[in-house]
Parts: structure tokens; sequence; C-alpha cells
């Protein structure tokens, strides 16, 4: 009887990233109690750990943002033994000082989304995760240091403020998310960030910065997806060496993290 695929870690990539380097790939097919994932998941070999890499749009980017099947996504890394995620995605810059072509660890989320399926406990069973810090500290500090130890430029913390989509904002919304003092504005980042908390998987959020968000003082051409690919495709050979040393160097065991305890502590009983 052929053993069920596994994998350490997982990779939920954004747009305009599709494909990704590894040894002795295998490519699975996983049922889930809230139907497929977005795609076929391919498990390769990086550092020595099984790594399941998952487009989140598909690998012909056929799903929008507000159709993506995350709790299904979450499902199938649960369902092969992933214990962190990395989740990195294309972002705007409502911030001038972070600027295209760098990097946002994000901490802190805003969700602006409407009618997504954002947990997997609808009852009779009920819980309530914190989402205080829903970015794993562990995985945020040695994302940081991959990072910069590309040569890239990366911010250590930073909130962002998730849109539904799949359009872009407006003036008037990107201004007010500036003048909160949000940093980074995307479309997919919740509710992955905290279904993969229901499931005791550590999630890290890697933000390439593609462009300046339409509103940001109001002197920035405003956003077009052309532009988002043009800049996520100069980006991602850097993007690329950053996973793969930080692939290398997340340790087998968890440590410092509460990710997995949170989970304890979201029922009553």
């Amino acid at each position: 009887m052929k053993s069920k695929p596994q994998a350490d870690i997982g990779i939920f990539s954004g747009s305009g990233m599709y494909e990704f380097a590894a040894d002795q790939i295998e490519t699975v097919k996983i049922n889930t109690p809230y139907g497929p994932p977005g795609d076929l998941i391919e498990i390769g070999t990086i550092g020595g750990k099984r790594v399941a890499f998952l487009p989140r749009h598909g690998r012909k980017h056929s799903i929008p943002p507000h159709k993506i099947n995350y709790r299904a996504n979450l499902w199938a890394m649960k369902e092969l033994g992933v214990s962190r995620i990395i989740s990195p995605c294309a972002c705007g810059s409502l911030q001038k000082d972070i600027k295209p072509g760098e990097f946002v660890v994000t901490d802190q989320f805003v969700d602006r989304t409407k009618g997504r399926e954002d947990t997997f406990c609808d009852g009779p069973e009920v819980m309530h995760i914190s989402a205080a810090e829903p970015y794993c500290p562990e995985l945020r500090k040695l994302a940081t240091a991959a990072i910069r130890a590309e040569g890239a430029v990366g911010h250590n913390g930073g909130t962002i403020v998730v849109i539904n989509g799949p359009r872009f904002s407006s003036k008037a919304e990107s201004k007010w998310f500036t003048q909160m003092g949000w940093h980074t504005v995307n479309m997919t980042q919740y509710p992955e960030v905290v279904l993969a908390q229901e499931l005791g998987i550590c999630i890290v959020n890697i933000a390439m910065i593609t462009d300046y968000d339409a509103g940001l003082a109001g002197d920035v051409p405003e956003v077009t997806t052309k532009e988002v690919v043009r800049m996520f495709q100069s980006s991602v050979g850097i993007l690329h060496k950053i996973l793969i040393r930080l692939i290398k160097e997340i340790p087998a065991e968890r440590k410092t993290c509460r990710c997995l305890q949170k989970v304890d502590e979201a029922y009553f009983c």
C-alpha cells in the first residue's frame, strides 16, 4: 500500500509565482471536507525538508481572490502534515518609506473583506481563536533575517489591510488606509491567516511591494494589473532565494511560539 504523501512546510504563492524549484517533486491531489484546493499540490525537497507548494489562484490564475477556497487550501496542508506555512504575496504600499521592490514581514492585519468563509467551526463545536498576534513571531524573525541575508530591503513588522477585490482601491479608500497608519494592501491574506491559526499551523507573510497604492498622497499613478505583474516578475528571483534560505533555517521543532497552544485556549471546555 502506497504511503500517504507528507510535507513539513507549506507555501501559498500569490500572483506571478506559479512554480517553485525543488528536488524529488511529486504532484498530489487532495480532497477535503470543504471541496478541492485551488490546484494540484506539488511536494518537493528543499534543504532536507519536504515542502508543499500551492498557488492560491491556480497555476493559470483562474481563481479571483474572493473566490479562493481558503478552507480547502488550509485543510489540504493539514492533511499533508504541514506545521508551518510561508505565505508570500504581492502588495501595494500605503506608506512612502515602503518602496516597490522591498519586502514587509507582516505582523498585523485589518480585515476589509466580506462574505468569505473564515472559520472551520460553524457549530455545534465552537472556538474563538486569538488573532492578537496572527503571524508566528518565530517565523517572522527568521523571515526578516532571510530577506536581509539575501541583500534585499525588509521591513520587520507592518499592518496589511485586506480588501475583497478583485478591484483595486479607490483613491479615497487608499488615502483612508494610509491615514490610519496601515502599511500594505492586499486581497488574499484574510482569511488565510486565521484559518491557519485555527488548525494550529504557524504562518508567516512575506509581502512583496509591487506598487504605491492609488491614494498615497494623491501623487502616484493608478494601480494596474500589468504593472503589478511586471514588478512581481522583476522581483520573483530574489523572492525565491529568500524562501529557500528561510526554509533551510526553519527548525524541525517549534521552540518559542504559541501557535499550537492557542488552539487549546480557543475552546470553552
